[in-house]
């Protein structure tokens, strides 16, 4: 009996790896190629059921299919359906390309298509996902996880309820409560698609990065390249930081160099500076803390009632220290005794003052508007060291019914509020008092003082010369004075020229209203350029 159970075991053995070395064997048959073999086990065991086929095998057990291996610690293969079980350490090397780990593998031959559960982890040599539960296709190389995942990759760590990797192309695809850990910054969005051999993610539904220096972005649209740390934002992103907020239809941006540029309807607003700057483009330098704007921006200086609306090509800020170290710009201190003078900090105290340390220009075809005061120029140059904005090149000023014009122009501020501005070389102060009548004073320098906005006085100086229409108490007019002197001062209530005071030297000549051209009341240079005045804020908008 013992001797007949030793004859069969015999043979089953020599049956069992005659088929297995059969298995093995190259056949023309494409189906025959997907035939799955063990190569190694340290125990085997063969059955056939009803018309199904069976192989067991336990013990470093090696499993082959074309170019794909599998390892585990044991196998149930069904060779009439061509699928297997795997226990535990599964290990399948995709063609030395992608391995993944599980605790438990089924997998089905003929469609290359595996479910691996427990402890589930795929590794492309650039990025490792770990998952309780993925779905893996060897054809296409696309794994699917449906149960939580985690993708890490150098220093970057993705998280998701939902996953699909893309073998070919080392993409993942990340669905819901998608979130992206990184020590420089951290992404949480619904949708995120991030590649790992490229450390590029691409956002394609609302997202929200959080940066580890405070800085925030809102967009639906771009990618962030992590590896270069170059970023792109379209659909309107949304940026701040501590002291500005950006909007703008394209922002694309390098974290190396600090260097950005936004495009398209683009709202730049400085907090600490209550400055905000529309603008078509918008170039900004984080290192040199500067911007440059263009195509038709527009910068607005907030105030509590009467803000400052200016336009030009070109607004170019920096900080004022970095300019000082290749040009020289003096601060203009308004120390006369008549106005409410600037003050400002120390020189000690003012370095520290990062609000104070900021300039900005304006080049060309400048225009301001405010509700108490207007002005245009070919360029401008202001200071928040001393608050003071310079005028250049034929600039001219109006506020209520008065214009100044000069060569240069520099306008002091308190508090965002007009309180003197300065006009020399071919200084020229026009008011206007009736349909055709214009009291004017023209000097080398000029002084206009503001009380509350408002011009409360002029004084001209350096070959002074001035022509007055005089009034009634009834506001009719009886008569027009011109007269020269060293100094002119007129004096304004409610906005209009009530007195006009001659020191040294005076010369002049009254004439009644009917024996005078008002054509030929008029000093050399006189020019009423009402025309060029914005009158609202809009014009400044379609400039």
């Amino acid at each position: 009996m013992k001797f007949n159970k030793l004859i069969f075991y015999f043979f089953s053995s020599i049956f069992f790896f005659l088929h297995i070395n059969l298995s093995a064997q190259p056949v023309a048959d494409s189906s025959a190629k997907k035939k799955i073999i063990i190569l190694n086990a340290e125990r085997l065991n063969y059955q056939k059921k009803d018309s199904a086929e069976f192989q067991s095998a336990a013990g470093k057990v090696i499993i082959k299919q074309e170019t794909t291996l599998f390892y585990c610690d044991s196998v149930v293969l069904n060779k009439t359906l061509n699928m297997l079980e795997a226990f535990n350490h599964v290990h399948i090397n995709d063609n030395d390309s992608i391995n993944t780990y599980s605790d438990y593998l089924r997998y089905y031959g003929n469609d290359k298509k595996a479910y691996l559960k427990g402890n589930v982890k795929l590794t492309d040599g650039k990025g490792t996902l770990t998952t309780p539960d993925l779905d893996y296709d060897l054809n296409t190389h696309i794994g699917i996880y449906t149960k939580t995942g985690k993708v890490v990759n150098d220093k970057s760590v993705l998280t998701s309820q939902e996953g699909y990797y893309y073998g070919e192309t080392k993409n993942v695809y990340f669905k819901k409560d998608v979130v992206l850990i990184n020590p420089d910054y951290t992404v949480t969005t619904d949708t995120l698609l991030y590649n790992t051999y490229t450390n590029i993610a691409t956002f394609t539904v609302p997202t929200l990065i959080k940066a580890a220096n405070k800085r925030k972005v809102l967009t639906s649209g771009g990618y962030y390249d992590m590896q270069n740390k170059k970023a792109y934002f379209n659909q309107r992103p949304h940026i701040e930081d501590s002291t500005t907020l950006l909007d703008a239809d394209e922002v694309a941006s390098d974290d190396s160099t600090q260097q950005s540029e936004a495009s398209g309807n683009v709202v730049y607003k400085d907090t600490a500076q209550g400055v905000t700057i529309f603008s078509n483009n918008l170039k900004s330098n984080g290192k040199a803390s500067s911007f440059l704007a263009t195509q038709k921006p527009i910068m607005v200086i907030k105030q509590d009632k009467d803000s400052i609306y200016m336009a030009a090509d070109t607004f170019f800020s920096a900080r004022l220290s970095n300019l000082r170290k290749y040009r020289n710009v003096p601060v203009i201190l308004d120390s006369l005794p008549v106005t409410d003078s600037i003050r400002i900090n120390d020189s000690a105290t003012a370095k520290n003052d990062s609000a104070r340390d900021r300039f900005f220009e304006a080049y060309y075809n400048v225009k301001i508007y405010s509700d108490s005061l207007q002005a245009v120029g070919d360029s401008l140059f202001y200071s928040s060291e001393d608050s003071a904005f310079r005028l250049f090149h034929n600039p001219v000023v109006w506020s209520r019914e008065s214009q100044l014009s000069g060569d240069t122009i520099y306008l002091f501020t308190k508090d965002r509020k007009p309180k003197r501005m300065y006009a020399y070389e071919n200084a020229l102060s026009v008011q206007k008092v009736g349909p055709d009548y214009y009291n004017q004073v023209k000097g080398r320098t000029m002084n206009a003082y503001f009380l509350n906005g408002d011009i409360d006085s002029v004084r001209t100086k350096g070959n002074a010369e001035s022509i007055y229409y005089g009034q009634d108490d009834s506001s009719k007019f009886i008569g027009v004075n011109q007269a020269t002197a060293d100094v002119i001062d007129m004096y304004f209530v409610n906005r209009e020229a009530q007195r006009v005071v001659f020191r040294n030297n005076l010369q002049g000549t009254s004439y009644p209203m009917r024996q005078m051209d008002p054509e030929e009341m008029r000093l050399r240079g006189f020019k009423w350029l009402d025309d060029r005045r914005p009158k609202t804020k809009y014009d400044l908008f379609g400039n």
